[in-house]
């Protein structure tokens, strides 16, 4: 099976505090590798990612930088 996105990358930044969400949440803001209000982390482009980010959307944002 080809890598076809390979190198691609999305940048996203913590917008929402993990207090009084579940844990579930918090562990996913720290697989992402955010744990404070306004980090951004550039990651790689991936099924799992994406998902990660679909389970937190209404803590994070995917920047759209040029």
């Amino acid at each position: 099976m080809a890598d076809n996105n390979k190198g691609k990358t999305v940048t996203v930044e913590q917008t929402g505090s993990p207090i009084r969400r579940p844990n579930v949440q918090r562990q996913t803001l720290i697989g992402l590798g955010l744990n404070k209000m306004h980090r951004r982390r550039t990651l790689e482009d991936t099924p799992s990612v994406r998902g990660m980010i679909r389970a937190v959307s209404h803590l994070v944002r995917v920047v759209d930088e040029k």
